[in-house]
């Protein structure tokens, strides 16, 4: 493994990393002084559907944003690299947008989740992207992607899939 390959495995190590210490401060912040979220509460039924929406939207973003995903929805033969990082980071941007407001639905915690990894992956794009020539080809923007998150092991996508997840099924028992 070359030092480049590891600068990007280091990468992905501390998006996972990252993501994982906010998740669990925010745990803790949880069962230190209970918030009103963490009262038991009377589920509204003409906001539950609301809510559920929620969560199914954030998983689908969530998908969406992965690298595996934006790859095969944007790449084009005869992008450069500098092409396919503008349309990935747009791309996340703009579904963020679109689903911001369900950030009133979902507890604070799993926005903050969906935030992070939101982050995480356009600093990856971007710092990949910086390391390649100005005339790369988006397939080697591509490949360098995939290896960072594959080498990674769980990816910080799949531990905020599984913090909507349980928090959603929290809400239908």
């Amino acid at each position: 493994m070359n030092s480049q390959q590891l600068l990007y495995v280091a990468l992905a190590i501390g998006v996972i990393a990252i993501l994982y210490m906010t998740v669990r401060d925010m745990f803790k912040k949880k069962t230190g002084a209970p918030a009103p979220e963490a009262q038991p509460q009377t589920v509204n039924p003409a906001v539950l559907p609301l809510q559920l929406q929620a969560y199914e939207r954030l998983a689908l973003y969530v998908d969406r944003i992965t690298p595996q995903s934006l790859i095969g929805r944007i790449y084009q033969p005869g992008l450069t690299a500098v092409d396919m990082q503008i349309s990935m980071v747009q791309s996340i941007k703009a579904e963020y947008e679109h689903n911001i407001t369900q950030q009133i639905y979902v507890s604070a915690m799993t926005w903050e989740a969906v935030k992070t990894l939101k982050e995480q992956t356009i600093s990856v794009i971007n710092q990949i992207a910086m390391q390649l020539p100005q005339d790369a080809p988006a397939l080697e923007l591509n490949r360098q992607l995939l290896e960072v998150f594959l080498q990674a092991g769980e990816s910080p996508a799949e531990l905020t899939a599984q913090i909507i997840n349980a928090e959603a099924k929290r809400l239908m028992h």
